[in-house]
């Protein structure tokens, strides 16, 4: 047994010699993945000379990660996989995920150049004016198509066939509304902007609307009562057009002054009660205390717009109307949770000598009322707003209060003091997929013509996101004012307060009005992700009659307008804003005060509203 050891022990020693140098070059050098052949060293590769003095050696191949893939820049971190155009796509068969990072140009839900997802290339548009890198375009496009039958009071033509069952001033009170709007925009863009503002931008929107209008009566689409009932019209405008630039970071988190000139929009609180528009301006604004501040100065020269599709009309001169707003925001003061701004306004308007008609030939300046003449003003409003949430209520809230002079009292014909009040407020409790929401509001009216106080609340330019929006009847649809003022409306279309002045687009504000008081409820129902139901039930009033009866010559009118009873329906089948469908019903039951004035006029015993809508965004 010993002598077996031995010899198992020799055969051992006898392997683990080295063979001859002889048999090196039989030695198989092929070298299994993750092995190596003990006792074998293979040749190394030649020596690198350097034939460029003072050059880096480039690191050697094992320096590279062999699981990562060299990108550009960080903006091409997935789209870096991507074959080239015209190249060999049965990668894609291969790689599935790359589905979803390659995608056409024309494809708006996914990493897109053309939505600022990746920088530009400034050797593929030489054209472009830009210097350095980081600048990024962002392309939009906006369809926005509506139908809308409705019922509304409308006034007979002097000249108009009387049929029966009307009486001289109503006649029919239906009418249809088709139009289409299309919106371009552009924005070149100059900054990472993924985590700090950007240092300069170039915007330009354009918009195309076509719409055509069928009416009852004759007289309402134009002033020459020999025109048909319908009107089919269009329109090019420039809505926005304006320069930012980036002046300085305050901060390390930066906080920033930045200012704007040109065609911009702005809203001067949360909900749009006092100014929601798109006009000529300068602007200066910026944040503070980790963006806890935010404050604007702005002013704008207001621009006229076109009568039939409510867009820009750059083409005529800017109005002799001013408007200077200064506002402050702060996040969690009061309390936490709920941000709150201080407003200052004021709106300067120089349009006593203006003769002015709008494009269907009816006379927006001065207005056709009281003592038609033409009026100087100047409106001063100071407000606070609220939105955020107390607890699980969320809430949003408005108070201003109107000051200035009137140099032409529509009634007396004499100067006279402005002084008005305006209050809204909404709460909103949210269950699960519901919300339920109680809105009020109230603009003061004039219970005095004539004297030397007017107190009927007016807006700059409303266009309030409130109680239904523009799916509430009185909202969206402007009331004519018969019988009292030629041309003049009760309330304004998407406008809420009853303010008898011609048109908010192109006439001028008017502080002699009735004031508006509503109370509503309303609720909101997520059905699906894609589904949203809403309703919504209010009940307006006049605040004041006395303006009414004045110009109607008429004994008392009763305060109450009515109840307006709407509801909606949302679709967004891809769950994103780049497809919304709306539908939207309202009616409106006419109470007291609707009977006064429009007894007769309607032979239903409601006023309807539908709106169909759809929008697709690029």
């Amino acid at each position: 047994m010993a002598f077996g050891a031995l010899i198992v022990l020799a055969a051992a020693l006898v392997a683990a010699e080295p063979p001859p140098e002889s048999d090196a070059a039989a030695v198989d050098t092929g070298v299994l993945p993750g092995r190596a052949r003990p006792g074998y060293n293979p040749p190394l590769p030649l020596a690198v000379t350097q034939d460029n003095p003072g050059a880096v050696r480039a690191p050697p191949p094992q320096a590279f990660p062999t699981d990562q893939i060299p990108l550009p820049d960080r903006w091409r971190i997935m789209t870096g996989l991507c074959p080239a155009r015209g190249g060999d796509q049965a990668i894609f068969a291969v790689f599935g995920a790359m589905r979803e990072v390659c995608h056409s140009r024309a494809d708006p839900y996914h990493q897109n150049p053309l939505k600022g997802d990746r920088p530009i290339d400034r050797a593929k548009v030489p054209w472009l004016p830009i210097h350095d890198d980081d600048w990024f375009i962002t392309a939009s496009a906006i369809s926005d198509t509506l139908i809308e039958p409705r019922s509304l009071p409308l006034p007979t033509s002097g000249l108009a066939d009387q049929g029966p069952g009307r009486t001289s001033a109503f006649g029919g009170d239906r009418s249809l509304i088709f139009g289409q709007t299309f919106l371009f925009g552009a924005s070149l863009t100059k900054g990472s902007t993924a985590f700090k503002p950007p240092e300069i931008e170039y915007h330009l929107t354009l918009g195309v609307n076509l719409n055509t209008v069928t009416v009852s009566e004759r007289q309402i689409l134009n002033v020459d009562p020999a025109r048909a009932r319908h009107r089919t019209d269009g329109f090019f405008a420039v809505q926005e057009a304006f320069i930012d630039y980036h002046l300085r970071n305050v901060s390390d988190r930066y906080d920033f002054d930045a200012g704007r000139v040109g065609v911009q929009p702005f809203q001067a609180d949360f909900r749009g009660f006092l100014f929601n528009d798109q006009q000529l301006g300068l602007r200066l604004f910026g944040n503070r205390d980790d963006n806890r501040v935010q404050y604007n100065l702005a002013l704008f020269w207001r621009l006229a717009k076109n009568t039939n599709s409510g867009l820009n009309d750059v083409a005529q001169a800017p109005r002799k109307d001013m408007v200077f707003i200064a506002n402050l925001y702060r996040q969690d003061f009061l309390i936490p949770a709920l941000t709150s701004q201080i407003t200052f306004a004021w709106n300067r308007n120089r349009e006593s000598h203006d003769i002015t008609y709008d494009s269907n030939g009816f006379p927006v300046r001065p207005a056709l009322i009281g003592n038609l003449r033409g009026r100087d003003y100047d409106a001063f409003y100071l407000g606070y707003n609220a939105d955020g949430h107390i607890g699980r209520v969320n809430l949003t809230a408005s108070a201003y209060y109107l000051f200035g002079s009137d140099r032409n009292n529509s009634y007396s014909g004499q100067r006279a003091r402005i002084s008005a009040g305006f209050a809204a407020a909404e709460a909103s409790y949210d269950r699960d997929w519901m919300r339920f929401r109680a809105s009020g509001l109230y603009a003061s009216g004039d219970g005095s013509p004539g004297s030397a106080v007017e107190t009927g609340f007016d807006a700059i330019y409303e266009n309030p996101v409130f109680a239904g929006a523009d799916t509430s009847y009185w909202i969206r649809q402007g009331i004519p004012f018969i019988g009292g003022g030629r041309g003049v409306f009760l309330n304004q279309r998407n406008g809420i307060l009853n303010d008898l002045r011609t048109s908010k687009d192109l006439g001028q504000a008017n502080f002699v009005n009735p004031g508006t008081v509503l109370a509503g409820l309303g609720a909101d129902f997520d059905l699906t992700p894609t589904l949203r139901l809403v309703a919504n039930a209010n009940h307006l009033w006049f605040a004041r009659t006395a303006p009414l009866e004045v110009l109607r010559q008429q004994g008392h009118i009763r305060n109450a307008i009515g109840w307006d009873l709407s509801s909606a329906a949302t679709w967004r089948p891809r769950a994103t804003q780049n497809v919304v469908l709306r539908l939207s019903g309202a009616i409106l039951a006419p109470g007291a005060g609707m009977t006064d004035l429009f007894g007769t006029s309607n032979r239903d015993s409601v006023y309807f509203s539908v709106l169909g809508n759809v929008i697709l965004s690029y």
